[in-house]
């Protein structure tokens, strides 16, 4: 059984026209600390996601039964426990990545869009269309760090994902790596490109 309509909208609105970073400009901390190489901003974005889709699924199962003067502190326990499991799994199987990712695995807990979405969705919604909130929301985050990580570790490093692709040659032609890019500032104007492009992309979205 395919997706109803309600359920696409939900996936799909996060990944462009209700981009999380592009267009709400939540998350904007950890683009810009996490993205000089590829393989973190990958890391960090499906670290986001699996928490994101898991705790909208477990807050809107408890929904009904937890009291309003509470609700901030349950969902910072829910939150609190799958960011440790995240953390712990990273230790095991990413070592190297998680000690780039240092204290920011740790901060996912206060991301806004983690939180934004517990507060407006998750609390008024079913899990199933909790989970496809999650999912979409997550990716439409990870998206961006993905393509600022790729073109910070591109241009600043010469490298993607710690292999050289920019030929060897190029360099004995007088090629140099842009050390800017892997300095935060750079993040903030690659967002802004981001921003700029999908925004001529869908004139919709322009401000009048």
């Amino acid at each position: 059984m395919g997706l109803s309509n309600k359920s696409k909208e939900i996936l799909a609105g996060p990944l462009s026209k209700n981009n999380p970073v592009i267009i709400q400009m939540l998350g904007i901390c950890s683009a810009l600390a996490v993205t000089s190489k590829l393989e973190p901003s990958i890391v960090m974005a499906v670290s986001v996601t699996a928490v994101v889709a898991f705790a909208n699924v477990i807050i809107s199962l408890l929904r009904n039964t937890i009291p309003n003067r509470i609700r901030i502190i349950v969902q910072l326990v829910v939150v609190a426990a799958l960011v440790t499991i995240v953390s712990e799994v990273l230790k095991a199987f990413a070592f190297d990545v998680n000690k780039q990712l240092s204290v920011f695995v740790g901060l996912i807990i206060t991301n806004c869009i983690l939180m934004g979405r517990l507060e407006a969705f998750a609390l008024g919604n079913g899990p199933w269309e909790s989970f496809l909130d999650g999912l979409g929301n997550g990716l439409g985050y990870g998206i961006i760090l993905v393509i600022i990580g790729f073109f910070r570790e591109l241009l600043g490093s010469g490298t993607l994902l710690g292999f050289q692709v920019i030929p060897e040659v190029f360099y004995q032609w007088g090629y140099v790596n842009n050390g800017l890019m892997i300095l935060p500032p750079m993040a903030l104007i690659v967002v802004a490109v981001i921003i700029w492009v999908h925004r001529a992309r869908n004139k919709d979205l322009q401000e009048n």
